[in-house]
């Protein structure tokens, strides 16, 4: 598609459009840096709580399934509440649970706190993907859905170096910083200014177009439509479009419903379910949540160990900017694919090399020169994740459902992401004191390959469908 010229009424529509995703997408920021704030506090409380292993792995994966409640609910709140208002709800929740997580007392409120960050970051995945397929124009709605997912690796990486600056400030992450609060305390402190900075954004935004129709509000949705598509794509036709979607769903009541004759499920919701598995199935967290005994098995030592994991989390940033180029020019399969293949590879060959790891549990060592070939493949992996899957299921979630059931199957992939999530991080740390590297590189090798025939079997083509069309597309695979 030829960009419109700069100063028309098209090109600042589309300044519109992209504004607005980008303030849609502060919520994958939350998401990212709720992700990775903890990895800096943990090991101090630990000691501040006098925690045993079992306890401190609780209170870093409970997030996570308040992730997966706060997706499933996020989506059925949208459809009742509006997409903004879920948004404010989302950055209230996280506000708050930043400074009660501050100021815990002992692991089990630190735990509930953590629950509740979850549920509010479980929401803002759900909302930002939907609100931004929604009020894209179909010709550019990739690369904007694309932006939740630079936003997630913005986050992760940001949360890194917040929580490196303020424990090098303290000389660690227990001792005292300011005002008598140990460093780590104000590692979650900091979550309470992008969590604000969202919840003011989602107070000015507009609310889906889509949405307003579903509430008969069409001279708001009109307003809107004609905000971020420009004047030569008749809103008001737009609006006929939604009209009859909707009618249509209203008339086989079915449709409206994510009820079917699949498991209980339609088909294409189960799509959307094993897509959002798959993409953690890969194993894409252990690579950034366990970074530290990858890179010192390959010769690094543990002072080195945050600038690699740095290094690799602005890979991901970077690498994310592919799938913005590409996305709405080559397609959302081929790029699947290839990520799909260019994973199973990297995996492959990472667990080809750990077999040859002495040692065991997190005392490993690779001698030459498999050291340096599991060190190019992870980082090879985080390419081929960031520039396909890592941005491309958020994209597909939020465009490849029909309009009536849109925000309600978007939350529940969304939770199956998030329970596959608290899975691969619960399993790795026993699979790798239990089996070493070599066995769970080489399970997510398989899920890799899997991952590829799934694309090619049931993944739909939506470049360039108007979401009014979406169902006979999505629905023409499932």
């Amino acid at each position: 598609m030829t960009s419109p010229a700069p100063g028309t009424a098209a090109h600042a529509a589309h300044r519109k459009a992209t504004a607005l995703a980008f303030a849609a997408a502060v919520g994958g920021f939350l998401f990212g840096f709720d992700s990775s704030v903890i990895n800096g506090a943990v090991d101090a409380i630990e000691g501040q709580f006098d925690l045993n292993s079992t306890v401190t792995g609780l209170v870093v994966a409970i997030a996570l399934l308040g992730c997966a409640l706060g997706a499933w609910s996020g989506g059925k709140l949208a459809d009742r509440w509006g997409r903004t208002h879920v948004m404010v709800l989302g950055a209230v929740l996280f506000f708050v649970s930043s400074i009660l997580s501050a100021i815990a007392w002992s692991a089990w409120d630190l735990a509930v706190w953590r629950f509740m960050a979850g549920v509010g970051i479980g929401i803002a995945s759900v909302i930002a993907p939907a609100y931004i397929a929604e009020i894209a124009p179909a010709a550019m709605r990739g690369r904007l859905g694309s932006l939740q997912q630079l936003a997630i690796t913005v986050g992760i990486f940001a949360a890194l170096l917040s929580d490196q600056i303020l424990a090098t400030a303290a000389g660690s992450a227990a001792n005292e910083l300011w005002f008598g609060w140990e460093a780590w305390r104000w590692m979650f402190l900091v979550a309470v200014i992008p969590a604000a900075v969202y919840g003011i954004l989602a107070i000015r935004m507009p609310e889906s177009p889509r949405y307003l129709v579903t509430k008969n509000r069409d001279d708001e949705a009109r307003a809107v439509l004609a905000s971020v598509l420009g004047p030569d794509e008749h809103p008001d036709e737009r609006i006929g479009e939604i009209r009859r979607s909707i009618a249509v769903d209203e008339e086989n009541a079915e449709l409206g419903s994510l009820k079917g004759d699949r498991f209980g499920l339609k088909p294409i919701v189960w799509v959307g379910i094993v897509m959002a598995i798959f993409q953690q199935f890969v194993g894409i967290n252990v690579i950034f949540y366990y970074s530290t005994t990858l890179w010192q098995a390959v010769g690094f030592d543990e002072s080195q160990a945050f600038l690699v994991s740095t290094i690799t989390s602005v890979t991901n940033v970077a690498v994310t900017f592919i799938a913005i180029a590409l996305i709405d020019k080559v397609g959302r399969r081929p790029l699947l694919l290839i990520g799909s293949a260019g994973m199973a590879v990297s995996l492959g060959l990472m667990a080809l090399a750990f077999t040859q790891a002495t040692g065991s549990g997190e005392d490993i060592t690779l001698a030459a020169p498999w050291n340096g070939i599991a060190l190019v493949c992870a980082n090879a992996f985080v390419v081929f994740f960031g520039a396909t899957w890592g941005p491309l299921m958020w994209v597909l979630l939020g465009e490849m459902f029909p309009n009536r059931i849109r925000a309600a199957a978007l939350g529940v992939g969304a939770a199956a992401n998030w329970i596959a999530n608290f899975a691969i991080t619960l399993t790795f740390p026993p699979m790798l004191d239990t089996f070493g590297p070599a066995i769970p590189y080489l399970m997510y090798c398989i899920f890799a390959v899997l991952s590829f025939f799934f694309v090619l079997g049931k993944i739909p083509e939506t470049k360039g469908v108007e979401l009014e069309d979406m169902a006979g597309e999505a629905y023409k695979r499932a």
